[in-house]
């Protein structure tokens, strides 16, 4: 859909900028001159452009600087690793030296606003598609079909079929794939050497792969290396000791980074709502090997069953049901030293990094978090909760009295005192979704009996995160026998991440169109799947 800018706007000001720079390089690649040059010579027009950094700001690498070098990675494709490597391009782009990897993605996202990046992203990508279109062969030009222009999209792609569900081309599929799958690989960094055989992305996109077709690291490597040739990508053996260097605080940071970015290609969208509801729940991975010295191993309903267990925070309700953090769960089993799981740091651990990104309204929780101080902790937390109790004897005789009063809701106020802090709070006695008895919920918001029940329906909507779930380990999560826990949690954070991806590009797909925004995906996790591994893998 084609947008009308007022020609006098700052971002029609840039607009225009930016292809009077992608234009310049065009002819002077023309000329003969090579990338690099062209690059370096180019006019940047600054005027509607504004550093993220202030005068003050200790960040030695001037804006120019940073502005040509980013033109540059847009034409090229390089990664922040590769780039880094081309010291090279430090003097001619009036650098001191070319920055290291975190410097680069903070400067893309935070020095960078949303116009300097479109900036960039218009003048290098014009050059890519000129170069690809008329000439002349430019080599560390990056494949058009990575800047296709989403917004070219012809009437047909936005038709509705018959049932009222968006039509959309293998294209526009794919272009927006890529721009969900960028978004999520760049907050991940293994701190290895800079000189390793292996750039962190080549790690992640065998990673995905095996996730995506279901199988094992050595099998998975071995298949990778036969479609993209035996010196692309790592051995199983190379690609395990890769992870094992992702420690587990480094991990749970990259998903942050990564979950912040795929927000931001949706903060523009008016169909993503806020505050959000949120709901946090604990999944399982099923574990069958010795549980000798495998403390984050814990135990399960069952004679002999254990499992490495994770807690997640998601986005539930109208919106793009994203997983916002990820949390590791350590018990206290038999087998190991654990102190006891206290669950309420968990869930202040998992809020406290959702509201980084998003604003928390509601959280909802199941049973295994029925407990006061995890009560207090989301009041502390400054969000509403919605948790079903545990019917205990004291439920049990308000449920007889409401019965022998032939009540079929009542609200019992009550109020919470632990060491972090005293807050009131109330019981909902509503009825069943299942149609039988009564199901106990507690709450920190003032609710009168006509209103209980609206309100706990609420809870239904924890629906979502199993089927999340479900789709995570069943579409998503590599196949691992692996001892190690670095591993598992590099396995099961990555599926996440995959996930996400996922139900981005699926959001994007639907903000393309009008109509309602709903749950139901346009694209399911196995066109995704299969949309993914053709991008990592080229055709015979």
């Amino acid at each position: 859909m084609s947008e009308m800018l007022d020609p006098l706007s700052d971002r029609a000001c840039r607009m225009t900028h930016a292809y009077r720079t992608g234009i310049e390089l065009r002819e002077t690649l023309r000329d003969g001159v090579c990338l690099q040059v062209a690059v370096s010579r180019v006019t940047l027009y600054t005027e509607h452009l504004e550093d993220g950094y202030p005068d003050w700001h200790p960040a030695p690498d001037s804006f120019g600087g940073m502005l040509r070098l980013f033109i540059y990675r847009e034409i090229t494709g390089d990664s922040y690793r590769t780039l880094e490597t081309y010291q090279e391009l430090a003097e001619p782009f009036g650098l001191d030296h070319i920055p290291d990897e975190s410097v680069l993605s903070r400067t893309w996202w935070n020095r960078f606003d949303d116009g300097v990046r479109e900036y960039v992203s218009v003048a290098a990508h014009f050059v890519v598609k000129e170069v690809h279109d008329y000439g002349p062969e430019v080599p560390p030009v990056r494949p058009i079909e990575e800047v296709i222009d989403s917004n070219s999209e012809s009437a047909d792609d936005d038709e509705q079929d018959e049932s009222g569900g968006a039509e959309f081309s293998d294209e526009q599929i794919r272009r927006t794939t890529r721009l969900a799958r960028d978004h999520g690989f760049d907050g991940f960094d293994s701190g290895r050497a800079q000189n390793a055989s292996y750039e962190d992305t080549q790690f992640f996109e065998l990673q995905t792969f095996m996730g995506m077709v279901g199988c094992g690291t050595a099998q998975g490597a071995a298949r990778f290396q036969f479609r993209r040739g035996e010196e692309y990508g790592p051995h199983g053996d190379t690609h395990l000791r890769a992870i094992k260097q992702f420690e587990p605080e480094a991990l749970i940071e990259g998903f942050e980074q990564a979950s912040d970015r795929l927000l931001s290609a949706i903060a523009s969208e008016a169909s993503f709502r806020r505050p959000v509801t949120a709901a946090i729940d604990i999944t399982t991975i099923p574990y069958y090997g010795d549980i000798e010295e495998m403390p984050m191993v814990s135990g399960m309903q069952g004679e002999g069953a254990q499992a490495f267990k994770f807690a997640t925070l998601s986005i539930v309700g109208e919106n793009i049901p994203l997983v916002l953090a990820v949390e590791p769960i350590r018990e206290s089993s038999a087998w190991d030293r654990n102190p006891p799981n206290q669950v309420h740091r968990v869930v202040r651990r998992l809020v406290t990094r959702a509201k980084e990104h998003v604003p928390v309204e509601t959280v909802l929780c199941d049973r295994e978090f029925d407990s006061k101080n995890v009560y207090q902790t989301l009041s502390n937390l400054g969000v509403n909760y919605l948790i079903p109790t545990r019917i205990n004897s004291t439920e049990r005789e308000a449920i007889e009295t409401m019965e022998a009063n032939g009540q079929a809701v009542a609200v019992e106020s009550a109020s919470v005192y632990v060491e972090s802090g005293s807050h009131s709070m109330q019981f909902l006695y509503v009825p069943s979704t299942n149609g039988e008895g009564t199901t106990v919920f507690a709450t920190n918001l003032r609710l009168g009996p006509e209103e209980a029940e609206s309100f706990c329906r609420r809870y239904s909507r924890r629906w979502q995160i199993e089927n999340g779930y479900k789709s995570i380990k069943n579409d998503f999560l590599a196949k691992t026998s692996s001892k190690d826990y670095r591993v598992r949690m590099f396995y099961f954070v990555f599926a996440v991440l995959l996930y996400n991806i996922w139900r981005l590009t699926d959001f994007l797909l639907k903000a393309g169109v009008d109509g309602e925004m709903d749950y139901a995906p346009v694209l399911t996790a196995g066109e995704c799947v299969e949309i993914v591994v053709s991008a990592l893998i080229p055709p015979d």
